[in-house]
């Protein structure tokens, strides 16, 4: 089972590597909402995917509006008797950004107010 959470990214931390190549971030969104407003993500790739997480730093910064899907992954520690858990993102999208893979409507890219401010709605701008 998945959940969604919607934010402010407020930090990313650096990227942590192992010797088996996998790599790892974590980063926090501010949801805004009045309880337990501040949210930890962990990312964290093997070898085989760890390139993932250098896009992440690549395409996301401090400040990005973001939805973020990710999985509860609790790991227990049975020699203490303790549960530790994860908030184990696996896909971040930016609100407002366009899909990947649609394409844009006409009024998306054009803009709406005449670029000469002419008074004229049928006047062409050139």
């Amino acid at each position: 089972m998945s959940y969604l959470k919607r934010g402010k990214i407020i930090s990313i931390s650096d990227i942590e590597t192992g010797d088996k190549g996998w790599k790892k971030l974590t980063y926090r969104i501010d949801t805004g909402e009045e309880w337990n407003p501040i949210w930890e993500f962990i990312m964290f790739k093997g070898e085989k995917y760890a390139e993932h997480v250098d896009k992440f730093i690549q395409y996301n910064n401090v400040g990005d509006e973001v939805e973020v899907e990710f999985n509860i992954k609790p790991r227990v520690w049975e020699e203490k008797d303790r549960v530790f858990t994860d908030l184990e993102h696996w896909k971040i999208t930016k609100v407002g950004a366009i899909p990947e893979g649609t394409i844009p409507s006409a009024s998306d890219l054009v803009p709406s107010t005449d670029p000469l401010g002419g008074d004229d709605s049928d006047s062409l701008p050139f």
